[in-house]
């Protein structure tokens, strides 16, 4: 458009009267041009973003497969909070948490020079789930653990993980197969005498000291690596994936409900954050939510974050056909960005996999990737002390910070700033500070 100056006004406009050239060019259109191209330099030069800051904001989360309850993982995020408080340079104050049947809730309330921000966060973990699956004598939990992992490679999931992610696939292996040596050592122990050629009657000592080997030796160790922590995972990845238990649907239809009552409040801000294996809860209950209301995220702004998901872990297996379609229902929503936020050194989980598209949904919505790196999180001193242990790593992604990054839970959940300001640039700058 032209400036106000050229417009034609009838009878009187400016260029009805005849002037003279100058240089071989009309005056006013030597005007017109060089105010033209002053406004598009204008229009093309750098405007300053007024940033949108979060002043309420729900938080649906689904942690991962921990023997942590809701107490405990409310106290955590408070550690966390204020760990990531004092690198950023804000306050952080968590309330007292409320419990209910099938979650926790607690507010948090975050400030600085320029903002503050209120976040309600319910926590909906499935430690009774967990607690369930642990219970019963060592050996049944070796046993049910073995029948879950022979389920997997049946059902192509041991396959699915090789061919997508094979660290993840060397992490299914790895509990049972230190449980095969451990056993194979102890009955190695057991035959020494046979081996040796002693008399039967010294078969009594060393099956006395096998069996001793393997309840005071090897399973305590054993349990150093959550040796029977990770076969109840399994169990559970086998449950969710064929979804035929009464205990698992019924947990996950009050799941569904009271993440429902949670989405019900007024906020600006939707997050719906999941860890691990809490990313195939979280999947279920969304989907199920999506399915009973189609339009119960209409007109709001909702944020999926899925970190270090384990959705493979369970969609991968054949028949979870429920979960992969509930995936699909997701990725096809409009009002929820899903954001798959991954690490590359965190061997638990599938790393630069397109999670929708393995689902059976390429014509989709992807869920935008994310990467982060661990070591920028911490300092130098503690990521080498933990870069060994593959657990700790995993759940970094739910832990405070030693040091200013472009991921922090803490912001993601209770932050000043949208998380799609962290997927389009990370935190690496923060208002008011």
């Amino acid at each position: 458009m032209l400036p106000l100056r050229y417009a034609s006004s009838g009878s009187d406009a400016i260029w009805r009267y005849r002037r003279p050239l100058v240089n071989g060019i009309h005056p006013d259109f030597a005007t017109i041009v060089a105010d033209c191209g002053a406004a598009i330099i204008a229009a093309a030069r750098p405007r300053k973003r007024i940033m949108t800051l979060i002043s309420k904001r729900v938080v649906l989360h689904f942690p991962g497969f921990e023997p942590l309850d809701g107490r405990a993982h409310c106290s955590r995020y408070a550690r966390s909070a204020k760990q990531s408080a004092a690198v950023w340079n804000f306050s952080a104050l968590a309330g007292e948490p409320e419990y209910g049947p099938d979650s926790t809730s607690f507010k948090v309330q975050t400030s600085a020079d320029g903002w503050e921000t209120c976040s309600h966060i319910h926590v909906l973990d499935h430690n009774a789930l967990v607690e369930g699956l642990r219970t019963g004598s060592r050996a049944a939990q070796i046993r049910a653990g073995f029948w879950s992992a022979l389920q997997v490679i049946a059902y192509g999931g041991l396959a699915g993980y090789f061919r997508h992610a094979w660290r993840f696939g060397l992490f299914f292996v790895f509990p049972f197969l230190m449980m095969i040596l451990g056993f194979s050592l102890s009955a190695t122990i057991a035959v020494i005498p046979i081996g040796m050629e002693l008399p039967g009657f010294h078969l009594l000592w060393s099956v006395a000291l096998a069996l001793c080997f393997v309840g005071f030796v090897f399973l305590p160790f054993a349990e150093r690596f959550y040796t029977l922590h990770l076969f109840a995972d399994w169990h559970m990845a086998v449950a969710l994936a064929r979804m035929n238990h009464p205990e698992f649907s019924e947990w996950l239809d009050r799941c569904a409900t009271a993440a429902r009552a949670a989405l019900s409040e007024p906020a600006d801000e939707y997050v719906i954050s999941s860890h691990s294996m809490g990313s195939s809860v979280a999947a279920h209950v969304i989907g199920i939510l999506l399915e009973r209301h189609a339009g119960v995220f209409a007109g709001t702004r909702v944020i999926f974050a899925t970190l270090g998901s384990a959705i493979l872990q369970c969609a991968l297996l054949r028949p979870a056909q429920l979960l992969r379609s509930r995936v699909g229902l997701i990725a096809r929503c409009d009002t929820v960005k899903w954001l798959d936020v991954q690490c590359m050194t965190d061997a638990i989980h599938f790393y630069k996999v397109p999670v929708v598209a393995v689902c059976g949904h390429g014509d989709a919505r992807p869920a935008k990737m994310v990467f982060i790196r661990v070591k920028q999180m911490l300092s130098v001193e503690h990521y080498r002390k933990i870069k060994k242990d593959f657990l700790r790593v995993h759940r970094q992604y739910v832990l405070g910070p030693d040091l200013r990054a472009p991921f922090d839970f803490t912001l993601l959940t209770a932050g000043p700033r949208s998380g799609l300001v962290f997927a389009g640039s990370g935190y690496n700058k923060m208002p008011g500070l």
